[in-house]
């Protein structure tokens, strides 16, 4: 399924966005240092264009007693390449170049629309109308809030992918709604493992069926995963031979059962800090 010529920021798009990300002059302009990995942020530039863009150097990983060291880069990559092949365009174009401290992930800039609410504490018991609930939170002072998202397409998009990748981190900052209607997703370090690991806000829908849509697009994923198709091949240079196998053996889970997935109880099921 081919994915539409989408761009977050820069006056770039489709593989015009990923050649100048590739090809062009990076320069670091600064470093985001709420991240607990070093992420820079940077200008991306050749003869006619310049965007921003974030690069995540290898070097700067924080080892993960879970991950091997100094893949998180080709994870950012792989979710990349797996979101371009749902049609969907939930990842904004990402890639794996040489920069100015070694080899990263560099991923186009997005700005996220500030009057876009995705994310809520609500009092009472319920979600309300166009809400889906995700369980209570602590506020503080022995007080609870209920804590929703928004019942968003989009998000439940997002929520298919990253029971596809396996991601144990998606937080609520990770949400980059733009101002022109798009939703994108970032932060995809901690994603493929081959044991499972899904730890999310997303679980508004957990156990309700899969839209038609989302049947669809596991069908051409399924078909798109086996034996040397061109996402096959290229999340076999991004990832392990065991991680490659567990995405097929999710996407056909996820069509066995055509419900989203649950919490499994193994593992915690909402990330901290949720933010």
């Amino acid at each position: 399924m081919p994915a539409p010529e989408r761009i977050p920021t820069g006056g770039v798009s489709g593989a015009d966005a990923l050649t100048l990300l590739a090809q062009g002059e990076l320069t670091v302009l600064g470093r985001v240092r709420e991240a607990s990995n070093a992420v820079l942020y940077c200008s991306v530039s050749d003869e006619e264009r310049t965007a921003h863009c974030v690069y995540k150097p290898v070097a700067g990983e924080r080892p993960l007693w879970d991950f091997p060291d100094g893949t998180l880069a080709q994870r950012e990559v792989a979710a990349y390449e797996l979101s371009e092949a749902t049609g969907w365009g939930l990842v904004p174009p990402t890639v794996l170049r040489d920069g100015p401290y070694g080899e990263g992930m560099v991923q186009l800039w997005v700005e996220a629309d500030p009057a876009a609410e995705l994310l809520a504490l609500v009092e009472g018991e319920e979600p309300g109308e166009g809400w889906r609930a995700v369980g209570f939170a602590d506020v503080g002072e022995g007080r609870t809030a209920l804590l929703v998202h928004a019942d968003d397409p989009r998000l439940r998009r997002l929520a298919v992918l990253d029971a596809v990748i396996n991601n144990g981190d998606r937080k609520g900052g990770h949400l980059l709604p733009a101002a022109d209607g798009t939703l994108y997703a970032i932060d995809h370090g901690v994603t493929f493992n081959a044991e499972d690991k899904l730890r999310t806000l997303l679980w508004g829908w957990a156990g309700e069926p899969l839209t038609d849509e989302a049947r669809g697009v596991l069908e051409s994923l399924a078909a798109n995963l086996g034996g040397k198709a061109p996402l096959a091949t290229r999340l076999a240079e991004l990832l392990t031979e065991a991680e490659t196998a567990a995405v097929r053996v999710r996407v056909a889970e996820l069509l066995a059962s055509g419900t989203h997935p649950v919490p499994s109880g193994r593992w915690p099921a909402i990330p901290w800090p949720p933010v």
